[in-house]
């Protein structure tokens, strides 16, 4: 059976599906998808923790699918940006499973992430794949994985 892990970078799904969809993600209907083609070994959701009972909510939610949920702290600059960015232990935990599966799913429209989708396929042999908001996805990106799923009315709530 097919080994899949799945990255979600949280931050960026939640801002895409509500600028184009007004909508949120549903992480239950990508799930079943990907349970349907093979076997979920690692699921891995990375968030930033503003400490609100909200987001706590959400967080235990997607434990309970099966998420191991990573979180770092959100920080909030003195010109009022926030910075919570986990291109870097996204990137690093890629590289870690990729041998062990034999699908790299990931979740985001950024696309600071296309030569780490090249270089995983080159590198372990394994399929890429992405989903993301069409109109917010970078055109890198999309071209870098095997596979591009348009996020769309099936995955939103």
């Amino acid at each position: 059976m097919l080994r899949i892990a799945l990255f979600a970078d949280v931050q960026n799904i939640y801002y895409t599906t509500r600028q184009r969809y007004g909508r949120q993600f549903d992480y239950r209907a990508l799930w079943r998808q990907l349970e349907a083609e093979g076997t979920l070994v690692s699921a891995i959701a990375y968030a930033t923790d503003r400490q609100d009972s909200g987001q706590r909510k959400f967080q235990n939610a997607l434990r309970q699918l099966g998420f191991k949920v990573a979180l770092k702290p959100y920080i909030q600059r003195a010109d009022g940006s926030a910075k919570g960015d986990w291109d870097v232990g996204i990137t690093l935990d890629v590289v870690e499973l990729a041998p062990q599966v034999d699908r790299v799913v990931l979740l985001s429209g950024d696309g600071d992430f296309d030569r780490l989708l090249e270089r995983v396929r080159q590198r372990f042999g394994v399929q890429t794949e992405v989903y993301g908001v069409p109109e917010l996805t970078a055109d890198s990106l999309i071209r870098a994985a095997d596979r591009f799923h348009p996020i769309d009315e099936k995955l939103l709530l």
